[in-house]
């Protein structure tokens, strides 16, 4: 690009940051801009960000497992495990350890690298963490990072889970500070930020994000980012899914978002938190591949693997090899 070109192209769409600094001080009109930059400047920035910080044609697979599923008090209005919902999900008791490994094994024989265990509680009772710790030092046996979604922690069940060689702490904040309530009543903001300090401080690496399509403004999902790309330090991993619309929950009907305002979530995530994962969560069954590869292009660089996240359906392993084998992308190595 010639000194002319470049200098056109600052102009035209002057940047409001250096490209690939990390940094914790954004501000939402800072966040904003990038939102609504030309989308081709948008994906050319955060694809140039991602290639500072990782190989574009790697991306990480993990492995998600519902260890015990439904029942849950909490009131989320996107989940079917929520008991307050009449999804016809029955609530099972907690899997036993065996089981579980058995699953990770699986998993690691078909590619993944990370495996998750999700458990659809309020928060664990301790005596459940006797269980869940043997199955993260069981993971962790196998050669797999090991990541967990329990509900919120105290400052020591986090300590504990820390013990065990818990790699990965997942605890979304879902969406804006300000369009919370209307998502969820049973727990606060606070509650989720609270859970993240004590995670952060047991020195478990974090894994948060957020579900776009619920019925949100842009402004919410400016405010999401914000709040994610403002913390003491980014999140590790940054997951950011598409509402999968479950009949019988609050949020079945909502009005579908924009695909495009996903893929730009994706890259404004990738510009404002650059060594961060950025994982390409729920809803993929519903996006075609062309949408899946502008992820990619945007800054996406992990998936999770298996036909099913949690009780939501996912593509499968083949699709997936499929999909990567025709973009020239490959499973980031162990």
């Amino acid at each position: 690009m010639s000194t002319t070109v470049e200098a056109r192209a600052s102009k035209t769409f002057p940047r409001v940051h250096e490209l690939g600094a990390v940094r914790h001080d954004w501000t939402r009109d800072e966040v904003r801009a990038l939102f609504t930059l030309p989308f081709p400047e948008l994906i050319f920035q955060a694809q140039t960000v991602h290639r500072m910080n990782f190989d574009p044609r790697e991306v990480q697979v993990s492995q998600l497992l519902s260890i015990k599923t439904g029942g849950c008090p909490e009131d989320c209005g996107y989940c079917p495990q929520s008991a307050k919902h009449a999804t016809g999900l029955p609530a099972s008791k907690l899997m036993e350890v065996e089981k579980v490994l058995a699953e990770a094994r699986a998993a690691k024989a078909s590619g993944a690298t990370r495996f998750c265990m999700g458990a659809a509680w309020r928060s664990p009772k301790d005596r459940d963490l006797d269980s869940v710790c043997a199955m993260v030092e069981g993971v962790k046996a196998l050669g797999m990072e090991s990541c967990a979604t329990l509900g919120m922690l105290t400052h020591d069940q986090a300590i504990r889970l820390k013990q065990s060689g818990l790699d990965y702490y997942n605890h979304n904040l879902d969406t804006s500070e300000e369009f919370y309530g209307n998502v969820i009543t049973t727990r606060t903001y606070a509650d989720r930020l609270n859970t993240l300090a004590h995670v952060r401080d047991a020195g478990i690496n974090v894994c948060c994000g957020g579900i776009v399509g619920m019925g949100e403004e842009a402004e919410d999902r400016v405010g999401m980012i914000t709040t994610l790309a403002t913390l003491p330090a980014h999140p590790e991993s940054v997951p950011i899914n598409m509402l999968v619309q479950v009949e019988g929950t609050p949020l079945k009907g909502a009005a579908k978002l924009d695909q495009f305002d996903f893929v730009r979530t994706i890259a404004v995530a990738r510009i404002t938190m650059p060594r961060s994962m950025v994982r390409l969560s729920a809803g993929r069954e519903e996006m075609s591949d062309e949408i899946q590869a502008m992820c990619f292009l945007a800054g996406a660089n992990s998936i999770f693997y298996g036909a099913k996240l949690l009780t939501t359906p996912n593509p499968g392993e083949d699709h997936d090899l499929a999909l990567f084998e025709r973009l020239g992308m490959v499973p980031m190595p162990a």
